[in-house]
């Protein structure tokens, strides 16, 4: 699987979220308070609203729609009304920049 370059380790900073669109899909990059980057599919399982628009606390993303919360780490649905899990990503850091694996 290629490694993606989503952006820099700078565009975000720590318990926030960032946008990428790489290949007509929508990604989820999250930084948590101990500078570990994750990502995840971006649209919310529950009704494809951009999940970089919620809040980050911890691990964990909220959607700005419905509130149903995720754990980014694992994709696992935390709160309904999303009953479906996010696909997860695996990332890395090279020379300041956030790559993930699709």
């Amino acid at each position: 699987m290629p490694w993606i370059d989503a952006c820099s380790t700078t565009d975000l900073d720590a318990e926030e979220a960032r946008r990428f669109d790489h290949g007509g899909r929508t990604f989820a990059i999250y930084r948590n308070h101990q500078d570990e980057y994750f990502c995840t599919d971006g649209l919310c399982t529950h009704e494809a609203i951009h999940l970089a628009d919620g809040l980050v606390v911890e691990n964990t993303i909220s959607c700005p729609k419905h509130s149903s919360i995720f754990d980014f780490s694992t994709g696992e649905v935390d709160t309904p009304p999303a009953c479906e899990n996010l696909r997860t990503y695996t990332t890395k850091i090279e020379n300041g920049r956030v790559l993930i694996e699709i």
